[in-house]
């Protein structure tokens, strides 16, 4: 009995003694001292010893080593420490994008300028001045190629612009190859409206408009997207916090301050708990955003494959010297086909003065084409490698957004033990975590969430990340459905293949006729030198003709 008296009594005393000594770190708040003026604040807000029912709006009430002061600076800065984390991946998110972005829009850009420069390059030798004297139709080709590129459609229509293209290309030839007549403007309307009929230039249009329109189309839109993606990161992360959010964070961080146990950390289920309450709106961005990345990807592959920009532009001068040969080939038959339409137009009497000029050669020959090549003098890479490594970073982006409260209540400032801050003392945690997003807040324990108003900031970007979706699906088909509503009078115009199924895989699979021009045909003067006048027209359509026997095959890719 007596052994057991002793026994109790020693309980007592070492109850007493931990007691006293939680007590009494808590009187003198020496510790929260220290630890509230390494925030950068001033010391003396501190009590030298704890304060009994100090006025608290957040932390629990009764014994205290913090002041009402004290409680709403370490809100403030509470609100700072919650927002850096979720800054800080997000700058990451902005900066890996924005680098992918500035990756693939100068390859894209370098590669057409490089294409231009091949192109201009091989026809001074090929051509000599035939092509210098007609310069400016190629000129004007690669600078509305670029303005596509840049504007879309509400700066050039890609079907009308190649059309175009090729209608001049025909008037300039057509007059070359047939020098000893003299055409009125309204014989080369007639020769406009039979363009059609003719194809002068052989398939080489049809295939080129369709691959072209794919690769631009794919380049632009996906280049779009990539600006797009550090855009929605920099809005949706800025969002302000909510007033019951950082009320949540004040008494998850610094509430242990008050109690005088500055080293407790926070348990992880009840961080979680209160940051999906503080980030439930953003949440809710998550699934249209994965939709976004899914249709990234999927033009992605298309660029890695059917809709290669790098494979269409890289070799458009031997194309386009392909049409001019299918021309020189059929030049007699065109002719004849154009005569018997049109009617026989009038002899020049220019030519019968000249010619007896003799014909010029043409110094050097196309350069051999590989299919098996693959560039990488545009931005220093290839089309390949880039694509390669922004899926990568596409797929390592998904579910950002729901997975944001998990990296938050990560590292050395949670705690991974029961031994933790559960808001009201140091135990375990034992509320259920919630589910992420606006409609699963209504029960979270931690966090006041107002379900019925959503932001309006991230509903916004919900939408833009929607309307950019379609851009990219349309894309993925060979369409353009983007509007810049940037640009003066877009009118939403679309271009594009058309095509949505399979059957992009190849060309032959696919026919696009190309609708009737109703308006005026425009007939386009060929340029000469003042000084050779028509025999130097006759010297260039003698060597023009004589062109397909020099010329290297070339191969469509």
């Amino acid at each position: 009995m007596k052994t057991l008296l002793v026994l109790c009594v020693v309980c007592t005393l070492v109850v007493l003694s931990v007691s006293g000594t939680a007590e009494q770190k808590l009187k003198n708040c020496n510790e929260v001292r220290a630890a509230y003026s390494s925030k950068g604040f001033n010391v003396n807000d501190v009590p030298n010893k704890g304060v009994s029912d100090a006025p608290l709006k957040v932390c629990p009430q009764g014994f205290s080593c913090c002041t009402l002061e004290m409680e709403e600076k370490l809100s403030q800065q509470s609100h700072t420490e919650i927002k850096a984390p979720v800054s800080r991946f997000s700058t990451n998110l902005q900066s890996t994008f924005k680098q992918k972005h500035d990756h693939f829009d100068k390859f894209f850009r370098e590669l057409l300028k490089n294409a231009e420069a091949s192109m201009h390059s091989m026809f001074v030798r090929t051509y000599g001045m035939m092509y210098v004297q007609n310069a400016e139709l190629f000129k004007n080709f690669f600078e509305s190629l670029m303005r596509y590129y840049v504007s879309g459609s509400a700066a050039v229509n890609l079907d009308s612009m190649l059309s175009d293209f090729w209608a001049d290309l025909l008037e300039r030839m057509f007059r070359l190859v047939n020098v000893q007549y003299e055409f009125s403007d309204a014989y080369m309307e007639c020769v406009s409206r039979h363009t059609e009929q003719l194809q002068p230039f052989g398939d080489v249009p049809r295939k080129l408009r369709i691959q072209l329109t794919r690769a631009f189309v794919a380049a632009r839109i996906f280049v779009r997207g990539l600006t797009l993606m550090p855009e929605v990161v920099n809005k949706v992360s800025t969002v302000s916090a909510s007033p019951s959010c950082v009320r949540a964070a004040m008494k998850m961080l610094y509430c242990p301050y008050c109690s005088g146990q500055v080293a407790l950390k926070p348990c992880q289920n009840y961080c979680l708990n209160v940051m999906r309450g503080c980030l439930a709106n953003q949440a809710d961005l998550d699934t249209e955003w994965n939709n976004f990345l899914d249709a990234m990807l999927g033009l992605a592959e298309r660029l890695e494959g059917p809709f290669n920009f790098e494979t269409v532009v890289e070799p458009i001068d031997v194309k386009i010297s392909d049409a001019i040969m299918n021309m020189q080939e059929n030049s007699m038959q065109v002719s004849q086909k154009v005569f018997q339409g049109c009617g026989t137009p009038k002899p020049s009497v220019a030519f019968r003065s000249t010619r007896s000029v003799k014909e010029t050669g043409f110094p050097g020959r196309f350069r051999p084409y590989s299919p098996d090549t693959r560039p990488t003098t545009a931005a220093g890479t290839s089309l390949d490698r880039l694509t390669i490594e922004v899926k990568k970073k596409l797929k390592h982006a998904k579910k950002f957004w729901s997975t944001l409260p998990e990296m938050v209540c990560a590292g050395e400032k949670i705690s991974p033990s029961d031994e933790c801050w559960n808001g009201t003392a140091k135990s375990r945690y034992e509320s259920v975590v919630i589910g992420n997003g606006l409609a699963n807040q209504v029960s979270n324990p931690d966090v006041e969430v107002d379900i019925t108003k959503p932001d309006i900031v991230i509903r916004s970007q919900i939408a833009v990340l929607k309307e950019m979706t379609s851009w990219l699906k349309a894309a993925h088909g060979g369409n353009d459905i983007s509007v810049d509503n940037d640009e003066a009078g877009s009118g939403g115009e679309e271009s594009g293949s058309g095509c949505d199924s399979p059957s992009c895989e190849t060309d032959q699979d696919i026919y696009f006729s190309t609708p009737p021009n109703t308006g005026k045909p425009r007939v386009n003067p060929v340029h000469s030198s003042p000084s050779a006048g028509a025999a130097s027209q006759g010297s260039m359509a003698l060597a023009l003709c004589g062109l397909a026997l020099a010329l290297l095959t070339p191969h469509w890719r």
